[in-house]
């Protein structure tokens, strides 16, 4: 079985490759760049690896939330290459990803990352028997709502610490922040989530996934 997976919703490109029983991962942090960058990359670490896109069986996808823009470069990239090749596709929330990132045990999760506007995209998880179980909706909260909703000796793990983490700290009970190199999407982790839906056959097609929008209001074509 061979998967390739991306998450393009933060700033860096996070790329992963799933081959012969291995997984192999490249990062690369684009900004602005990412639509020119982004194809000659998948193509690049495929070759590297011996492969070709026809080779590949599965495709897996980042939803968000997350970057706007980013989040519509990379599902657009994921359905326009498993159109092509007629193969399905696993979408995982980056939440879900990100959440993975945390070495911690018998303590909340909460990744936290920041959607602007004052606001945070966030979630929760617990691992239970070594798998990590979400333990509340995909969240989009203001400080002060995240403070009260995750009040209780929760890990924080995202880069809405750069603007909240003193307050997190002041204001949470036992709140820890995980370091920085914890902070984005790992490409391992969201090919392990992935081939555990493609295991339990919780794949989809490509028009069937969709991003993970928790602005909607941003996401309507306004009639004039």
């Amino acid at each position: 079985m061979k998967i390739l997976g991306i998450d393009t919703t933060t700033r860096f490109l996070c790329l992963g490759l799933y081959a012969g029983g291995r997984f192999y991962e490249y990062s690369l942090e684009t900004g602005r760049s990412l639509s020119a960058l982004l194809v000659p990359t998948i193509q690049r670490v495929i070759a590297a690896a011996g492969l070709k896109i026809p080779d590949i069986d599965y495709f897996a996808c980042g939803l968000g939330p997350g970057s706007f823009t980013g989040m519509r470069i990379g599902i657009a990239t994921i359905k326009g290459l498993s159109v092509v090749r007629n193969k399905p596709v696993a979408g995982i929330s980056t939440l879900d990803i990100l959440a993975e990132n945390a070495p911690v045990n018998n303590t909340l999760i909460v990744p936290a990352i920041d959607a602007r506007r004052g606001l945070i995209y966030c979630s929760s998880y617990k691992r239970e028997q070594g798998l990590l179980k979400r333990k509340s909706d995909y969240l989009l909260l203001s400080l002060d709502e995240f403070i009260k909703e995750f009040n209780s000796k929760p890990t924080v793990i995202g880069d809405a610490a750069v603007l909240y983490g003193d307050k997190m700290l002041s204001r949470m009970k036992g709140a820890t922040i995980l370091d920085k190199d914890y902070w984005f999407p790992k490409a391992h982790n969201l090919l392990r989530l992935a081939l555990a839906k493609i295991r339990a056959r919780k794949f989809s097609t490509a028009q069937a996934i969709k991003p993970v929008y928790l602005y909607p209001q941003e996401c309507q074509i306004k009639a004039r």
